[in-house]
Parts: C-alpha cells; sequence; structure tokens
C-alpha cells in the first residue's frame, strides 16, 4: 500500500470519478434479482471510498442515479430511491466518524421532498470534515448542468464579452471541486453516458471489464497502476 501512497503524490492524482456500470448485468449472470446487484454496489462503493482514504485520494465522485435513469422500470426506480434513502440514513453517521464530506451535485429539486431532506441532512453533518470528499452524482446530467450554468450566468447579467472557462465552471454543480484526473468506468462500455462532460475534458480515461458489483481495492490498485503510466499532456 505504501507504493501505492506514494504514486499518488507523485502523479498529484487527486480526484477519481467512477461511472459505477454493471450492477444488473452482474446480477443477471449471477441468476440473482437486479435489486442484489445494486445493493452489493453499495459495498462496492464502500470499500472504494475506503480505499480512497487509505491511499491520500482527496476527492471521489460516482455516478449514482443519471437523469436518464428516470426511463427505467418504475419497480426499479422506486428500489433505487429507497436503497439510497435507507443507505444514507445508515451510512452517514459512520461515513462522518471517518471525516468523509459528503456532498451530492444535480437536481435535486426534482426528487422526493423526503430524500432531498436527507440529502442536506447528509451533507451538513459533514460539511466541515476534511477527509476524501464524497461527491455523489444524483439525477445527474451533464448536459442538464451545463444548461443550468448558462441560465445562472444570463440570469446575472454578465456581458458576453466576460464569459469565460472559470466563469462557466464557476456556475457547475461541480465549482468547489478539482476536474478529475481519472475517469474509471466498470462494465466494459466504451462511453461516456453524459458525465461530467466539461470536467473531463483532459482526465485519463480506464475502463475495466469487472461489474461495478466486483470493483474493490485491488481493482482500484489497478487503475492507479495505469494511470501512473499515463502521459498527461492536457491538449499539448
Amino acid at each position: 500500500m505504501d507504493n501505492i501512497i506514494e504514486i499518488v503524490k507523485e502523479t498529484g492524482l487527486k480526484h477519481i470519478a467512477v461511472i459505477m456500470d454493471g450492477n444488473r448485468r452482474w446480477a443477471k449472470l449471477k441468476n440473482l434479482p437486479t435489486a442484489m446487484g445494486h445493493k452489493k454496489g453499495v459495498d462496492a462503493l464502500k470499500e472504494t471510498l475506503k480505499a480512497c482514504d487509505d491511499f491520500g485520494i482527496k476527492y471521489l465522485t460516482v455516478y449514482a442515479f443519471s437523469t436518464e435513469n428516470w426511463k427505467r422500470k418504475q419497480e426499479e426506480v422506486d428500489f433505487l430511491m429507497d436503497l439510497f434513502c435507507k443507505t444514507l440514513k445508515t451510512e452517514t453517521l459512520e461515513m462522518n466518524k471517518k471525516n468523509v464530506r459528503i456532498k451530492f451535485i444535480g437536481d435535486t429539486t426534482k426528487l422526493a421532498p423526503k430524500l432531498q431532506e436527507i440529502l442536506k441532512e447528509s451533507s451538513d453533518l459533514t460539511n466541515n470534515n476534511s477527509g476524501v470528499t464524497l461527491q455523489i452524482a444524483f439525477n445527474y446530467g451533464s448536459r442538464d448542468e451545463i444548461v443550468n450554468a448558462v441560465k445562472n450566468i444570463v440570469k446575472s447579467g454578465i456581458s458576453t464579452d466576460d464569459i469565460t472557462e472559470k466563469l462557466i465552471s464557476d456556475n457547475l454543480y461541480t465549482k468547489d471541486v478539482p476536474d478529475p484526473d481519472l475517469l474509471i468506468r466498470t462494465g466494459g462500455e466504451m462511453r461516456i453516458s453524459n458525465y461530467l462532460l466539461w470536467q473531463i475534458a483532459y482526465s485519463e480515461f480506464y475502463v475495466t471489464q469487472k461489474f461495478w458489483p466486483e470493483f474493490n481495492k485491488e481493482a482500484l490498485t489497478d487503475a492507479i497502476m495505469e494511470f501512473k503510466n499515463r502521459q498527461r499532456r492536457f491538449g499539448v
């Protein structure tokens, strides 16, 4: 583990973003209900968060529920909302003890009032923590985020000549968090899925065939080792 900690320091790896894909496919492969895949996915997130803390990674952003996920079967959507509520209720106190800061990005105004309240309680309780920042993208879509940023800029009356990249960044949900250095996608799919389109302009991509429920500390180590071998050019 000491070797990974040194690699994180040497490479300046501060922020990892993850597309947690494959819960349903993992469950189907195991002949289990979809719900079991999502529950196992929660376990994978807990292990990954702990690994980030162990390795000295300051930010972990995960794609929990997209603006497109509402199109899934109502039964699955209802289950995911209930699982999210229960997980936050049972895990927030523990994460607070571990100095984790919880932050949510996405259009949370479209969520049920009960869930909005739980999100606020979790973020408020952990807001002053200085450990890993766990940024959860919930009812999140990057195009929606950018449209929202543009609307905010227009409403503020700023001249078009004064619109800059920094101004747009400052109006995104992620304004208080540095852009991801590394984007990990599980499940083998080679697409971005409307995730952090602005923020990942210069991120390194790492795709693994492992489904999200299979992801663990060892899998994260493999991703970091791959990141170490990349030559980041930032468009140059």
